[in-house]
């Protein structure tokens, strides 16, 4: 059992006698240890013991007698049987290691935390608390700020390897619209510092356009994906819309460029840049004449969007691919497929990765961009039958190698030697 000063066993009570001598009109003396009732002590004068219940009493370090004992040189003694222990507070700075022993008595020992399973963490921790995890194999404390238990580690900082996409763009509206950019992806290693919070910000896909012959169809922008201070992803580029040539809308650059939808006759519609180290440019559009309009795909994090088909029967233009981050078998920023408005049944098909299809001049198939992967929206076939689709929101991913958790936020899981933090939506990264 844990201790601190004296081992236990060398600690006990040693017997004690004060002697006192009487004068014949004193019966109040001084005791040289307080007790707390007169069962502690025996009072004898002149070799007669006294009777506890009527001879004397005691209060502190004082006992009285009920009747002045007679004369005499310590002719009265009082023998302890059990006096009040002295409890002494060491001074400041006075204990150390020699003083602090948990497992012997030399002073060579360990702290013994408490030890416990996973399941048997208290109900209600509080700030600082610290125990061993016997299910994890670690030492850990509670921090009240994160409301989490976190591990007791020998580093201050250590290294990350992240994912950030930012949310895909929406497809452009209108006849064969262009493609949604797709979010951009950021992907590299940093080193954090324990204990400190990171603000995880995960961007929100871009809303498609309005699909009405308007200055409105232009696909909007996705929103920026945050990992604190790190790394930053930008928002994929709408797609253009609105075919004629009074409401025509260009498609926007981003993370990854939007695809362009056609626009005057024969002429080629390029498509937008994409952000550099983030992701590609759009596909160009084309205007055959007569309404045969192919949009161009928007860009992927690996490749540009396809551009839209320079024919009578026309194509829209593939999205651009994703990435396979850490080569997991996951793509991540696809770009959306670029609308056909022309004979042909044939949008473009979404980039791997989340992007959407592209719908066609007669059927509803237009698709958005799914969800947490930053895919680009699928441009419109037809105004009104064959609407565009919005952008997939982003993901943040965060993992470390380590045989336990180091940090807390997101969704954690562990594979091949790694924690994966994966943060779907917005939310804070503890290191």
């Amino acid at each position: 059992m844990a201790y601190v000063g004296n081992t236990v066993t060398t600690q006990g009570f040693t017997p004690a006698v004060d002697y006192f001598s009487g004068n014949a009109s004193t019966t109040a003396f001084t005791l040289s240890k307080p007790v707390a009732s007169v069962a502690q002590v025996q009072a004898v004068i002149e070799n007669v013991p006294q009777n506890p219940n009527s001879a004397y009493t005691v209060s502190g370090s004082t006992i009285t007698f009920t009747s002045a004992p007679p004369s005499g040189t310590n002719n009265i003694y009082v023998y302890y049987t059990s006096p009040i222990t002295q409890v002494i507070q060491p001074s400041q700075g006075t204990v150390g290691a020699a003083q602090l022993d948990t497992a012997n008595s030399n002073g060579t020992g360990a702290l013994q935390l408490p030890s416990g399973t996973t399941a048997q963490r208290p109900a209600s921790p509080v700030n600082g608390q610290t125990r061993y995890n016997s299910t994890l194999g670690y030492p850990e404390w509670y921090n009240s700020a994160s409301s989490a238990w976190l591990p007791l580690t020998s580093t201050g900082a250590y290294s990350v390897d992240y994912l950030v996409v930012a949310g895909g763009a929406g497809g452009g509206g209108s006849y064969g619209g262009g493609g949604g950019g797709a979010g951009g992806y950021v992907a590299s290693t940093s080193t954090v510092t324990s204990l400190n919070p990171y603000t995880i910000t995960v961007g929100a896909g871009g809303a498609a356009g309005t699909d009405s012959g308007a200055t409105t169809d232009g696909g909007s922008n996705g929103s920026n994906s945050i990992f604190g201070s790190i790394a930053t992803a930008t928002g994929g580029g709408g797609g253009g819309g609105a075919a004629n040539s009074a409401n025509y809308q260009a498609p926007k650059t981003g993370g990854s460029g939007g695809g362009a939808t056609g626009n005057t006759s024969l002429v080629v519609q390029s498509g937008a840049s994409g952000t550099s180290g983030q992701g590609s440019n759009g596909g160009s559009g084309f205007h055959y004449g007569g309404y045969h309009i192919s949009g161009g795909g928007g860009g992927g994090a690996s490749a540009a969007g396809g551009n839209g088909s320079q024919t009578t029967t026309g194509q829209g233009g593939n999205g651009g691919a994703g990435s396979n981050w850490q080569s997991l078998g996951t793509y991540y920023a696809g770009g959306g497929g670029g609308g056909l408005h022309a004979t042909g049944t044939t949008g473009g098909t979404g980039g791997t990765g989340g992007g959407g299809q592209g719908g066609t001049l007669s059927a509803n198939n237009a698709t958005a961009g799914t969800a947490n992967t930053g895919g680009g929206g699928g441009g419109a076939g037809n105004t009104g039958s064959t609407p565009p689709k919005a952008g997939g929101s982003g993901i943040v991913i965060i993992r470390y190698a380590s045989s336990f958790q180091r940090g807390s936020g997101g969704t954690v899981t562990s594979s091949g030697g790694y924690f994966y933090h994966t943060f779907t939506s917005s939310g804070t990264y503890t290191a």
